[in-house]
Parts: C-alpha cells; structure tokens; sequence
C-alpha cells in the first residue's frame, strides 16, 4: 500500500486507553494547526469502537473548539448517550493538553429499507484526463509564501482532480462552485467503516475555500484573510468506497458576519448521492 495512505490509516487506528476512552497521533501536514479533518475522522472511529457493528453512522454534527498542536496526541472521550431500538447515540470529546478542542455528536442506524429519491449528479467530466492537485503543486507554487506552499505541497493520501481549472492565483470573481473528483491513492480493507472514517477525513479539504472564490484566493495567501473551521456536518445516506472515484461538488450559498457557509455532496462515477457535508468557518478581515 502507498505509504502515504497506510500512514493515514494508522493515524485513524486508535489505542484504547481505558473504558470509552481512546488515545490517537498527530500528523503535521503544513496546516497552522491539526487537520481538521484528522481530528473528525479520529473522533469518529472512537464513537465506532462502543457502537454495535451492526449500526452505521448516519449523521455527525462537530464544533471545533481550539487549534490542535501537531506535536501531541489526542485523546478522545466518547459518551455512550443512547442505545435504543433502531439508533444509537454517542457524543465525543477530543482533549490535548488538558483542554476540550474539539467536539462531536454522531448517530447510527441499524440497516433498514424504505422510500428512495435523490437529485441528480452534476454534468461534468469524469476523472478520467483531468489534471490531478499534486501535479500543479509541483509546477506552480514557488511563488507562494513558505507555509501555504508546505501546506499545498505536502503529499495527501487522495487523488484530487480538480474540473475546473486550477486558479492559482486566486482571482477573486468566480462563482462560489468548484468540483473536484477524489479517490484514495490505493486499495483500501473492506472495512466500512474505515471508509467512512477516511471520507470524514477526506471531507474537510477544499471545502471552506469554496467561500473565498466570488472574494479571491489571493487575498488569504497575501494574509488578508483568518480563515477556521467553526463546525462541520455530515450526512451518510448510502454506502461507498473512499478508494473509488467520487465527484465532490461544492458551493458556498453565503457569507455574512465574518462567517462563510460551504455545502458539498459527494456522488459515485454511476451518479449516486452518497454523502452530504456542511461547514461554516471564520472569514475575518484582518
């Protein structure tokens, strides 16, 4: 396996430390800070691990607190709320240094059938030929400062092929909407939720940038712009592989009161909806 990937993996393999209480790594990947999403697919194998395999999550709601320090571990608290007929409900506390950083309610259902309907997938192009993210960071960032060409540089356990094209340098104008098809850069377990623990984790790249664009990228590489994860949702409505193509559809409805909205949904190569997302982050001029 990729070596990347299998990093990651082990990132999300968590050491149970005592009752509902797990233990997990840091990664610094050239954020400021954790990843968000390292911390959101963490929290979630924790609540996984006092849930009846039986049951699968369905929805998680996360409030990040504080910046997380990449060069500590996280532990995460995990209170089993509710075990009731059909559902089950768990709310997880990540701790670093004494202090909540990090919080998360999450809800599973035992397997059922009923009414089906979902709307329709974009008409893009399909994965195949588009250029991949890791490409143009290699060709395009020695222009940027230091620490966004670490973060853009750093090697990620997914394949990003971006639709449309690749702006740069971030000129601002464009439409609040981007697609990027991803997938992971190798075979993974068949183990559902391993897959829904990487595709949290997958889940939080590009997604608040999408707000940036009618204002210019540009403006948060000069430092214009404070930019933070405040929460992030997700809705898993059918199941799916992160180690096949996804077309992740993005777009921003606003951005007010130094906050931006991002939604996205994520559908299969055959034009299935698998999962919606929803973030809202600080937008601060500085």
């Amino acid at each position: 396996m990729d070596a990347v990937l299998a990093d990651l993996i082990s990132v999300l393999d968590l050491e149970a430390i005592e009752t509902n209480i797990f233990r997990g790594p840091s990664r610094d990947i050239g954020s400021p800070q954790v990843f968000g999403g390292q911390v959101l697919g963490q929290a979630l194998i924790a609540a996984n691990r006092t849930v009846d395999e039986a049951r699968t999550v369905h929805s998680l709601h996360a409030y990040v607190l504080r910046r997380g320090d990449v060069n500590a571990p996280i532990v995460y608290e995990v209170d089993r709320a509710r075990d009731g007929g059909s559902f089950s409900s768990r709310r997880v506390v990540a701790i670093q240094h004494g202090r909540q950083i990090f919080n998360m309610a999450a809800s599973y259902q035992v397997a059922e059938t009923g009414l089906e309907h979902a709307v329709a997938a974009p008409d893009v192009p399909g994965p195949e030929g588009l250029r991949d993210i890791a490409d143009f960071r290699r060709d395009d960032l020695t222009h940027l400062p230091p620490k966004v060409r670490e973060f853009l540089s750093h090697r990620r356990p997914f394949h990003f092929r971006m639709v449309e094209d690749i702006n740069v340098e971030g000129i601002g104008g464009m439409q609040p909407v981007k697609h990027v098809w991803i997938k992971a850069l190798d075979k993974l377990p068949d183990d559902p939720r391993l897959h829904q623990a990487m595709l949290a984790y997958v889940s939080d790249y590009e997604l608040l940038g999408t707000v940036t664009l009618p204002h210019g990228r540009e403006r948060v590489l000069r430092g214009e712009l404070q930019m933070a994860s405040l929460d992030h949702a997700m809705w898993f409505h059918r199941p799916c592989r992160a180690d096949e193509w996804l077309l992740y559809a993005f777009d921003s409805p606003t951005s007010s009161g130094a906050r931006g909205l991002a939604r996205g949904q994520l559908f299969t190569q055959d034009g299935q909806l698998v999962i919606s997302t929803a973030q809202e982050g600080l937008i601060r001029l500085r």
